[in-house]
């Protein structure tokens, strides 16, 4: 098996276990009615941070997967991927700036990128996995992109349902942890 196959089998379980450990850690955070820093706040930001981390190496996979068929297939591949690992980058940046509050201060998130970054990534992810689904040989099935869909819409209805939105997750990106076919498309 490739390193390739290997890492695209480990991440999607991976992923969503560590954005788990963070939701746990901020619904324990959020027992005593705040949410701030502490122990549970820091480690939960930490499983955060190596989520959306290893989230930018999963999406530049994924699309190593996607069938390069046509110009246009690639080409709406590549966009995919870029808006995936920019948005992904925008959650990396907020997470340094919860646990070092001094970058925070200094370097704050534009607020354009505040609202752009988390749909970027969902769009650009949500667009790699159909065309995964879409596209010959199929190598996801159907329900897949839409349970990663529901995930990303639990989170946008409370962040207390990350925990839900991460086993949601872990079940759509499931078909890659078990495909023991996977190969680079050419």
């Amino acid at each position: 098996m490739t390193s390739v196959a290997r890492t695209t089998r480990l991440l999607p379980v991976l992923i969503p276990f560590l954005l788990l450990c963070y939701g746990v850690l901020r619904l324990v955070d959020g027992m005593d009615g705040d949410h701030g820093p502490g122990v549970a706040w820091n480690l939960g930001h930490t499983f955060f941070l190596a989520a959306f981390l290893l989230f930018g190496a999963f999406v530049v996979e994924l699309r190593r997967l996607v069938p390069a068929a046509t110009v246009r297939m690639r080409t709406a591949a590549s966009a995919a991927m870029v808006a995936a690992v920019f948005g992904a980058g925008c959650f990396v940046w907020v997470a340094l700036g919860d646990l070092f509050p001094g970058l925070a201060d200094s370097a704050p998130l534009p607020g354009l990128l505040t609202s752009a970054g988390p749909l970027a990534f969902q769009l650009g992810m949500l667009t790699l996995l159909a065309m995964l689904a879409a596209a010959p040989p199929r190598r996801l099935p159907v329900w897949s992109p839409a349970l990663v869909f529901v995930s990303f819409a639990l989170i946008t209805v409370s962040l207390d349902l990350i925990p839900l939105a991460a086993v949601v997750l872990m079940a759509g990106l499931a078909p890659l942890a078990r495909d023991r076919t996977l190969r680079t498309a050419p």
